[in-house]
């Protein structure tokens, strides 16, 4: 793997600060599906805005990034090193973006530098947050960019709706994630992404296929105290729900800590019976006996019980499950195998697809399992797609 690739990206916020709000950008929209590809092409993402952003170029051996922009506060981030970064480059291509220039900002600070958990087989992209105050406010904004206050980014975030706008996840990480974490691998070190709210993926070594290395397994957590258990048409309630815990034995160890740092009433589903999607299932149920395990029958059937001894609760798809204040959908999403299972992630209309879709290359059809192109789902209407979970 090589040294990962690095981006820049940057809140301008008004006169007084982050109160005044922060400046969006509409980013572009993910390529068109050839119309000859069938329906497909008629399902169209929501307007997503962001903190504008731009790739940071490493200098090579010798070079000097141009002077005039300093970001103050730079050393505070321990390994990382600004000065080896084309920091000025890359946030002239941001201002151009809004249509301001340098002149009209103030200092500019580093917020956050943020490494990208292991997903696949790229090093990743690590985004170095920046932050700075215009002098004042313009008079016209360029027709992609907008204000957003933090309040407004917070409910957009929490409570989307299909086909309605989207805040992206500089906007989350820089200035709402404190609000709505359920930072579930806090004092850990695990390296985890969350995003959407309450859906943490946290990238495990497992015994997938190369050039992959991990599975993601995906905690969903309470954002915050209130519960809705109460309605009667919830199939399955808890505090916690873990989805494809199949990191292999190198790792059990940290996954029987974040187990043990969870809430004890948790819900387990896999989206489908390959190792590397299950095999660290006995894990759990070591630290936690009472955590229930939802599957679908098909599933089951080629678990062995050395990865789960006892009972399990099956679905079928269309099931509602209550986590705190999060609720999801069972989805079925047979193709893969014949008993795979998605998860819409109703407060945020993400859709957790398991191994139905994949970011690099193209799913296998396992025809020892079931799989089978026939049977495959169709997809779900504007739902923002979480990375697969190789």
């Amino acid at each position: 793997m090589g040294a990962p690739t690095y981006r820049l990206a940057a809140a301008v916020t008004g006169p007084s600060g982050a109160e005044a709000g922060f400046l969006v950008a509409r980013q572009p929209p993910p390529p068109r599906v050839q119309e000859e590809e069938g329906e497909y092409g008629r399902f169209v993402d929501s307007d997503l805005y962001d903190l504008p952003s731009a790739p940071l170029r490493r200098l090579a051996q010798g070079e000097q990034a141009r002077p005039g922009v300093a970001v103050a506060d730079a050393e505070a981030e321990g390994p990382l090193d600004l000065s080896r970064l084309d920091v000025p480059a890359a946030l002239d291509q941001i201002l151009s973006q809004l249509g301001l220039t340098n002149a009209m900002c103030g200092e500019w600070r580093l917020l956050k530098h943020i490494e990208e958990p292991e997903f696949g087989p790229d090093a990743g992209v690590n985004t170095v947050l920046v932050i700075t105050s215009l002098e004042s406010k313009p008079e016209a904004l360029q027709d992609s960019c907008k204000w957003m206050s933090t309040e407004g980014a917070r409910e957009l975030l929490s409570d989307v709706k299909p086909g309605d706008t989207r805040i992206g996840p500089y906007v989350h990480v820089g200035f709402v994630k404190s609000d709505l974490s359920s930072d579930c691998t806090a004092g850990s070190t695990l390296v985890s992404q969350e995003y959407p709210p309450g859906i943490t993926l946290v990238p495990m070594k497992s015994s997938t296929l190369r050039p992959f290395r991990t599975t993601n397994l995906v905690v969903i957590q309470a954002t915050s105290g209130t519960c809705g258990s109460k309605r009667p048409d919830y199939f399955a309630c808890g505090d916690v729900l873990l989805i494809d815990p199949g990191c292999c034995s190198q790792v059990h160890t940290e996954l029987a800590d974040l187990v043990n740092s969870l809430p004890k009433k948790l819900l387990v589903l896999v989206t489908h019976h390959h190792n590397d999607h299950v095999e660290g299932l006995s894990v759990v149920q070591r630290c936690n006996p009472d955590a229930v395990l939802l599957t679908h029958e098909n599933t089951m059937k080629r678990i062995g019980k050395g990865n789960w001894s006892t009972g399990y609760t099956a679905v079928t798809g269309g099931e509602s499950i209550c986590i705190g204040d999060q609720e999801l959908q069972v989805v079925f999403a047979p193709g893969h195998t014949d008993g795979h299972m998605g998860l819409l992630h109703v407060n945020t209309n993400a859709l957790i697809v398991g191994d139905h879709c994949v970011g690099h290359g193209s799913a296998i059809l396992d025809n020892r399992a079931g799989g089978n192109m026939k049977t495959t789902s169709k997809p779900h209407t504007n739902s923002w797609r979480c990375r697969h979970t190789c």
